[in-house]
């Protein structure tokens, strides 16, 4: 089975599982046609279930994926769906993969939230989008991310994004300004009133398991934190 990391599954009417996917497919926008479907086809055949991808921008859109056959629209930086068998995926090397649970319905969500993401709020507008839709997410996973201690940014752009999102704030391990990805993104669950938070707590950059934009550059592929539901 291809989704083997950090797996965890909440039973309900639907059971909803999540998962991280094996760093050895290749699921970056500069990954090969035939090579990225390879990695697809060993995820549905791992999850039994239809994975979609997002063309990711680090913006805020949040997509409604209506159904298996629906695949994903050509640009956001979140899915959201009731379908069953439908894996959602946000892809990553460095940014936190979010994805979001309500066991109660069924609805589950996928987010990227990098840096841009996390200053526009895709955390907060993708909980609204499924709220709107009828869900209520309660429950959250945050997938390996850059730390705080690693994520080094020019002064001027910690106080822009510390100025939206406070807790993000935080300064490197070598004493220079830096933002904490993952704390922006707890803060941001907490004030929606999401307190269930299971985080995958390791850095991609410090452990070279996981790609890592910042340590690897171009050469970085990406991983995917997925979410599925089934009967």
């Amino acid at each position: 089975m291809t989704l083997l990391h950090h797996h965890d599954r909440i039973e309900g009417d639907l059971v909803i599982e999540v998962a991280f996917t094996d760093v050895s497919l290749s699921l970056g926008d500069a990954a090969a046609d035939d090579v990225r479907d390879e990695a697809l086809r060993q995820v549905a055949e791992a999850t039994m279930a239809t994975p979609v991808l997002m063309h990711q921008v680090h913006g805020a859109d949040a997509a409604l994926v209506a159904g298996r056959d629906a695949g994903g629209p050509d640009t956001c930086d979140a899915l959201y769906t009731s379908q069953p068998e439908v894996a959602l995926l946000a892809r990553a090397a460095d940014c936190v993969p979010v994805l979001l649970a309500d066991p109660d319905t069924g609805w589950i969500a996928a987010v990227h939230c990098g840096r841009p993401g996390l200053a526009a709020g895709v955390v907060p507008a993708t909980i609204a989008a499924v709220r709107d839709a009828g869900g209520h997410p309660k429950v959250a996973w945050m997938g390996p991310h850059v730390c705080g201690a690693c994520y080094e940014v020019p002064v001027q752009l910690q106080e822009q994004v510390g100025a939206i999102v406070p807790a993000s704030r935080s300064t490197t391990s070598w004493g220079t300004p830096a933002l904490d990805l993952g704390a922006g993104v707890r803060a941001q669950l907490a004030a929606a009133g999401i307190t269930d938070v299971r985080v995958v707590d390791v850095c991609t950059r410090e452990d070279p398991s996981w790609p890592s934009y910042r340590r690897d550059g171009a050469a970085a592929t990406r991983f995917a934190g997925a979410i599925w539901s089934h009967p």
